[in-house]
């Protein structure tokens, strides 16, 4: 293989692999330099990251609340984590069960099911906000009078499916109770007296 030296007295003007491997390499650099600018101009703008976080206002048994939450994130997650009204209860998480029934605009709604996102602009209700003050409210005073829990652990769902129910049918049958509760289960099995619970709370019903 020629010389350098060789080749300038020769005037041999051809590639030399040294010259050829950083003329290549140069081109390489540049191209992958333009592919990824166009890239970065083509792509298209996503959605929001799955934990990204948003800045929305629930309101929840009449106070509003500034939260940051995931668009991910659940209500029933916001009200438990992030609020600390721990009523609504973590069930099956696939709104089978009812435990963590909330009212949303006074309609009994499975927060397991609603993000958080949704109900900004709503008015929430957790069992909690069903109290009198300290005293128990109606529902809940009728669901002890009954005895209409065992366990517990679903009661406060059943508590505000009941509330849900008796503000949109103030004077229900019985067998309006039985298919305005047959979103909320008791793996206790105490449906008779949930029964009779919500049947008492609407006798004694205000107005």
């Amino acid at each position: 293989m020629a010389t350098d030296d060789e080749r300038k007295r020769t005037g041999w003007t051809g590639f030399t692999r040294r010259a050829f491997i950083k003329s290549w390499g140069a081109g390489a650099v540049a191209v992958t330099v333009s592919q990824g600018a166009i890239g970065r101009e083509e792509q298209p703008q996503g959605p929001l990251p799955g934990d990204q976080r948003l800045k929305v206002t629930l309101e929840v048994n009449g106070r509003r609340h500034p939260v940051l939450v995931e668009p991910r994130w659940t209500l029933l997650h916001v009200l438990r984590e992030e609020l600390g009204l721990t009523a609504a209860k973590v069930g099956c998480e696939r709104g089978e069960c009812g435990s963590c029934t909330v009212l949303i605009d006074d309609v009994p709604r499975y927060a397991c099911l609603t993000l958080a996102v949704e109900a900004e602009g709503a008015r929430i209700e957790t069992a909690e906000g069903l109290m009198d003050g300290e005293a128990l409210g109606q529902v809940q005073a009728s669901f002890v009078k009954e005895d209409g829990l065992q366990c517990g652990y679903c009661t406060p769902g059943q508590v505000v499916a009941a509330e849900g129910l008796l503000r949109a049918n103030p004077r229900p049958s019985f067998d309006e109770i039985r298919r305005g509760m047959s979103g909320n289960l008791c793996r206790c099995g105490a449906y008779a007296h949930i029964f009779n619970a919500v049947s008492d709370a609407a006798k004694h019903r205000k107005g």
